[in-house]
């Protein structure tokens, strides 16, 4: 089946702001379906917090952390810790998108509506961590510091369609590493906290990725060009923070986010739902792009075989050892 957009061939150029002003409609249709759908949360209701203890500091009776107090897994301790520290920048964040998008009208409201929704993601898995002991608050603190004192900078901050197309991705991205951290952290608790914050990111991705839907509709030809450049270029938005690619590497090992993933659960649905390969009529860059998205994804699908028989290897190994 093929899509054809009566847009499709159009020589328009537009600009950022012509396209922010196109989509508004667009951006207030999905806000209200977006405070129909979500439902409000207490991050307390999650958080154990008969199970915290003072930690040394001003009180006397302060108890030092120890690995052994735990009861999450060692995959699932890198995992929270990346998850929150990319939460923690929400700040930059917030600056990028409210430079792009405004904080007038919908987009505005929107904005900000998205920025408190992501706040509560931060302040419970912080009070989790912290409450349950799950890892060690001073190294935590430090991470913390570290990362956000680099500062962030999007990849995609120079075009607002680059940026719609990149967060389309990046909070199904962010929904799945969060799911499949709860479910490998060995912690009940953890996990549906998790599953909770997933919903969100999840309800996000869905505001974004019919945004998109809508700019393939006003301008195929740069929105395909977006799409491609976004996906052969994607990075999640945690990448700076110290250790990140050894903690990617273990995460990848550990089932919670890795190229087949990335793959099949990530870029692949959001491709699927809009129906990016199948549109045609397009200008010449527009199918020269759609064309390098598809060859990319190949080349991807690929790869991404190459790690599953390293993965099963990998496992086989282990399981040989431990019968040794």
């Amino acid at each position: 089946m093929t899509i054809t957009s009566p847009h499709l061939g159009s020589s328009k150029a537009w600009t950022d702001a012509q396209l922010l002003y196109a989509l508004e409609e667009v951006v207030e249709k999905e806000l209200n379906r977006h405070l129909k759908v979500a439902k409000d949360w207490m991050p307390h209701e999650y958080v154990p917090f008969s199970d915290g203890r003072n930690f040394p500091g001003i009180f006397e009776d302060g108890e030092a952390w120890e690995a052994d107090q735990s009861k999450v897994t060692d995959i699932g301790k890198i995992a929270l810790v990346v998850n929150l520290l990319t939460e923690d920048n929400l700040p930059s964040y917030h600056h990028e998108i409210a430079s792009l998008f405004g904080r007038d009208g919908a987009w505005g409201t929107w904005v900000h509506r998205w920025t408190a929704e992501e706040g509560r993601h931060g302040i419970v898995m912080r009070d989790y961590l912290l409450t349950s002991r799950a890892v060690d608050p001073d190294k935590l603190e430090q991470f913390r510091m570290a990362h956000m004192a680099e500062g962030f900078e999007s990849d995609n901050r120079h075009s607002m369609l680059h940026s719609v197309a990149y967060v389309a991705f990046q909070e199904l991205a962010t929904r799945v590493s969060h799911r499949n951290t709860g479910h490998q952290s060995g912690d009940p608790v953890c996990d549906r906290m998790l599953a909770r914050i997933a919903t969100d990111e999840n309800l996000h991705m869905v505001f974004y990725r019919n945004l998109l839907g809508a700019a393939f509709e006003l301008a195929p030809d740069l929105t395909m060009q977006a799409v491609r450049d976004v996906v052969v270029n994607f990075r999640m938005p945690g990448h700076g923070m110290p250790g990140f690619e050894r903690a990617a590497a273990q995460m990848a090992i550990g089932e919670i986010y890795n190229m087949r993933i990335h793959h099949d659960d990530v870029i692949q649905p959001v491709l699927r739902f809009l129906r990016v390969m199948s549109i045609d009529g397009l200008g010449p860059e527009g199918a020269k792009a759609q064309e390098e998205l598809g060859l990319y994804m190949g080349g991807l699908d690929s790869e991404a075989s190459k790690f599953d028989e390293k993965l099963a290897a990998r496992k086989a190994r282990m399981v040989a050892r431990g019968r040794a």
